[in-house]
């Protein structure tokens, strides 16, 4: 990812608001320990808590991203348990909700004034104060939800109206740190994104929950297997022989694996939804809960590297920072030459979902062929086929069939 200069504008800006937009607080009578730690780094690497990559994050695209990380407000305050501090020094889901509610409208606020006047000094904002002044820990999820969605729309409505050389207007902190719109924008979307994570309802984990409360239905509702799937299924299994073990990324209800099984293939199966690996366990087969972004790929029952892997409509709820991870991580787990199938929603940006088997929301990357195939072959997988198709509900797909390039690929650090 891109990195910024030790003093360029963007790391004045971190330094500055690093003692700004914090958790920090004292509600229900109870101290939380302001954070003061300089969250700096934060405009230069990867987050390991969120996954947050500032530098993946184009300045045009802050409007859309704003706007996404709403449906995870909306179900947190939704939840029973609002109002419920997970520990008594740590934030219940109200009152980040509150947090971020505020954050866009003090980070729409200074916009403004970078966008209006000529290299405007902001004042100080003490969150502290803030929170135990508007006692958030009291206040309404019912109208605290209608309020940070009008102050998110507001402020990505004004991150909307930016252009050309508007993102790098200089604005400073009293004490005189500098930054632009771009970098505030980037630094704005961590602390948002950071607190859905905090609060459990960011893309990933609203993801795993909206398929493991419908697993039941899910599994009806795909019992039937499209006969190009089957198809795709039995070309892959002639190509790696009788015999061969796949690594199968997100099994789900398993339909998939018993068709591979009865192709002649071994199959691992994995998902990284529980309800799902109870389900498959319950049914007799060995499974396992699974994330190929972090876990680790081998099999403990058979460590060699697999002959193949499978991961057919499920990579595609992988962040886009994420999937070439993921790639060469499933390509380190592969012997040289094994096969990879692998099928993606076909378009732009990324969405929310309630389609299909599952009514709850679901977040979806879509990509085009060519960062795709770039993002295969950075990995280690060199692009056999790769077609586009539509589905029964004539919506676009990439399927891809790929084999482990000879060469040797390390596993990411």
């Amino acid at each position: 990812m891109a990195t910024h200069p030790v003093m360029s504008p963007a790391t004045s800006l971190a330094t500055s608001l690093a003692r700004e937009w914090v958790p920090a607080g004292s509600m229900a009578g109870v101290p939380i320990e302001p954070d003061t730690k300089d969250w700096t780094w934060v405009l230069r690497e990867r987050c390991p808590d969120c996954g947050f990559e500032a530098g993946s994050v184009t300045p045009a695209d802050l409007p859309r991203l704003i706007r996404d990380t709403v449906p995870g407000w909306e179900a947190a305050l939704a939840s029973v348990d609002a109002r419920v501090r997970p520990a008594d020094n740590v934030w219940s889901p109200l009152e980040y909700a509150c947090h971020v509610r505020d954050v866009h409208v003090l980070f729409d606020e200074r916009l403004r004034l970078m966008l209006t006047d000529d290299d405007p000094v902001f004042a100080n904002w003490d969150q502290d104060e803030t929170a135990v002044a508007d006692d958030y820990a009291s206040q309404e999820p019912a109208e605290v939800l209608p309020a940070l969605v009008a102050a998110a729309e507001a402020v990505a409505a004004t991150y909307a109206g930016i252009s050309g050389d508007q993102w790098d207007r200089p604005g400073r902190r009293s004490e005189g740190s500098v930054f632009t719109p771009a970098s505030l924008g980037r630094y704005h979307l961590h602390d948002v994104v950071h607190h859905l994570h905090d609060v459990g309802f960011d893309p990933r984990s609203m993801t795993v929950s909206a398929y493991d409360g419908n697993v039941a239905d899910y599994r009806e509702g795909t019992r039937l297997m499209p006969d190009p799937a089957r198809v795709a299924i039995e070309r892959f299994a002639a190509v790696l022989g009788a015999g061969a073990r796949v690594l199968e990324i997100g099994s789900g209800p398993g339909h998939d694996a018993l068709v591979l099984e009865a192709a002649g293939l071994r199959v691992r199966r994995t998902d990284v939804t529980p309800g799902f690996v109870r389900m498959l366990r319950g049914d007799g087969h060995r499974a396992d809960v699974l994330d190929p972004l972090t876990d680790d790929l081998t099999d403990p029952d058979d460590p060699a590297p697999y002959d193949g892997v499978w991961a057919s409509a499920c990579l595609l709820h992988v962040a886009r920072p994420d999937l070439p991870t993921v790639l060469s991580r499933l390509a380190a787990a592969t012997r040289p030459g094994g096969l990879f199938q692998l099928s993606l929603k076909e378009g732009d940006g990324e969405s929310w979902s309630t389609h299909g088997n599952v009514a709850a929301p679901r977040f979806f990357t879509f990509w085009r062929e060519g960062p795709l195939r770039e993002a295969l072959a950075a990995a280690g997988w060199r692009v056999l086929t790769l077609s586009h198709e539509d589905d029964q509900r004539d919506q676009p797909w990439l399927d891809v069939v790929a084999e482990r390039d000879e060469g040797v690929v390390e596993e990411p650090a």
